[in-house]
């Protein structure tokens, strides 16, 4: 596995793991507890290091299960987990980023991970009822008094960003990023660019999407989070698909898998880009790792831009309500 460097020096596996899937939104998970644990671990083995989860993933129990797992390993890892949520009766009821709260999560994020130290804390959703500066200062105090190491946000615009770095140095900015989801691209990247900001992709594979395994006649199980989403809809899906079908073929030709080329082509687009897949199995786990051994040309990713300007995408990535969360 590849090494990256986010901003600040902070550097992780070329690909990390997303492990809120692990827990939530995919519908029932076929494997244990300890299946999880055993997937954990066995992604530390093949050389992943870094480790995405979050307190409102559960909630809570993400973390419980990232910090039982990774405890044994905790000097070869790097965790990021994120605040930013009002958590009542076992559910998130709205934001919260009060300075206040902001401490009350960081103390509780690192006993559920049995560390003494958060590597990464990240903003999970900016808040508009309590300034950046806030929340970037009472992360600087974190810093300070040793319980965290750096900085992020999560879905955030370039101005929040921007006001944020001001405070305290920004390390990484994680927001939704993939062929099918090009929203970054006219003023995030290159705020981060320009300010030695890492970025980090979530659902780099398109919810699962630019794997190939989703088609018009996939059936999600409750609990499935695409079932809610406007993409996943069976009036979008079919004309999503032709995407799938471009990518599947360069795959082909390269040897590789779809969602190979949709993480190469990721890698390719800067070196401080570090995804992180989610899965459950470690099998995909090990395809996922392979896509840094796919070679992509210029012309190869010049292609696939193109592609995906043709074809474009039917529906959002959210339904209404999330949307209105992001890019703040």
């Amino acid at each position: 596995m590849h090494l990256r460097t986010l901003g600040q020096g902070l550097e992780v596996s070329a690909i990390g793991l997303g492990c809120m899937g692990m827990s939530q939104s995919y519908g029932p998970n076929p494997g244990s507890r300890a299946d999880m644990i055993a997937v954990l671990r066995g992604a530390v083995e093949r050389d992943v290091t870094f480790f995405d989860t979050a307190e409102v993933y559960g909630p809570h129990v993400n973390e419980e299960l990232v910090g039982e797992a990774l405890e044994p390993l905790r000097d070869q890892v790097v965790i990021a987990t994120k605040f930013g949520w009002d958590i009542q009766d076992g559910r998130s009821v709205g934001l919260d980023s009060r300075p206040e709260q902001i401490r009350r999560v960081a103390d509780a994020s690192l006993r559920r991970l049995r560390t003494d130290v958060i590597d990464l804390f990240y903003q999970h959703r900016v808040d508009p009822d309590v300034p950046i500066e806030d929340v970037a200062g009472a992360v600087k105090e974190l810093v300070e008094a040793g319980k965290v190491r750096h900085f992020g946000l999560s879905e955030a615009g370039a101005t929040t960003i921007r006001r944020a770095h001001a405070v305290h140095r920004v390390t990484a900015v994680q927001s939704e990023y993939s062929l099918w989801t090009r929203d970054p691209e006219p003023e995030v990247l290159p705020t981060l660019a320009e300010l030695g900001i890492g970025f980090v992709p979530f659902s780099p594979l398109g919810k699962g999407f630019l794997t190939g395994t989703v088609d018009p006649g996939t059936s999600f199980a409750p609990g499935d989070i695409r079932a809610t989403i406007p993409r996943f809809a069976q009036d979008n899906l079919p004309a999503n698909t032709a995407l799938v079908e471009h990518v599947r073929h360069l795959a082909d030709t390269k040897g590789a898998t779809p969602g190979q080329v949709a993480l190469a082509w990721l890698l390719a687009q800067q070196p401080w880009i570090v995804p992180i897949p989610g899965t459950r199995r470690l099998e995909r786990l090990e395809e996922n790792a392979g896509s840094t051994q796919v070679p992509l040309s210029a012309d190869d990713v010049a292609d696939l831009d193109a592609a995906a300007a043709r074809i474009g995408v039917q529906g959002n990535r959210y339904n209404d309500t999330s949307m209105s969360m992001v890019g703040l």
